[in-house]
C-alpha cells in the first residue's frame, strides 16, 4: 500500500498542482505539505482527504482482513508469545521478572549486531517500567518491529512444558 504522501504527490503531479498552489487552496502551510510529501511528518487519512478534495479527488480507503505472511519460525514464536500474553498481568510480570532479568543478562552477553542489541535494550526498558500494555503489543504484534523483538525475546522459561507442547502441536 502506498504511503499517503506518495498518493498526494501522484495527484499533485497528475493535476499539475504545486505545493504553493495547494497551500493557497487548502490553507495548509507549504512547509507542512513539503513534510507530508517527504514522509518527515505523517499525514492522516482526514488530512489527505482534505488536500485531495482541493484538487478534485476523494480518498477511498478499503479495509480488509489479511493473513500475514510469516515463516514457520515466526509463526511458532508468535503463538508462544501470544500464550504468554494471555497470562501477562502486573502480578505475573512481577513473578516472572527474575527469570526475565536472567534471560536479559544472557542475551546482552550473547547478542551482537543490530537490531538485536537495541531490541534487547528495549525489552529491558519495557520490563523495568512494567509496561504491560506495550509488552502485550510486542508479544502479539505482527508488524516487522514486533517480529524482530521476539527474535531476542527474554521470555523463555515462563510457559509450562505442557503449555509449550500444546502451542507447538497447534503449529505442526
Amino acid at each position: 500500500m502506498p504511503r499517503r504522501g506518495d498518493l498526494l504527490r501522484d495527484v499533485m503531479l497528475s493535476t499539475s498542482t504545486s505545493q504553493s498552489e495547494l497551500s493557497r487552496l487548502s490553507g495548509v502551510h507549504q512547509p507542512s505539505i513539503s513534510q507530508f510529501l517527504s514522509g518527515r511528518v505523517d499525514l492522516s487519512d482526514e488530512q489527505l482527504e482534505r488536500l485531495l478534495s482541493c484538487m478534485g479527488y476523494q480518498l477511498e480507503v478499503i479495509r480488509r482482513v489479511v493473513s500475514p505472511e510469516l515463516t514457520r519460525s515466526e509463526r511458532r514464536s508468535w503463538l508462544l508469545h501470544r500464550q504468554l500474553s494471555r497470562r501477562l498481568s502486573r502480578e505475573s510480570l512481577s513473578d516472572w521478572t527474575p527469570t526475565i532479568e536472567g534471560n536479559l543478562r544472557r542475551l546482552r552477553d550473547g547478542v551482537s549486531g543490530e537490531p538485536h542489541t537495541t531490541n534487547v535494550q528495549r525489552w529491558n526498558r519495557l520490563v523495568r517500567e512494567g509496561d504491560v500494555i506495550k509488552l502485550r503489543r510486542v508479544l502479539t504484534g505482527l508488524d516487522r518491529d514486533s517480529i524482530e523483538m521476539r527474535e531476542v525475546s527474554p521470555m523463555s522459561g515462563l510457559l509450562t512444558d505442557q503449555e509449550r507442547r500444546d502451542v507447538l502441536a497447534s503449529v505442526a
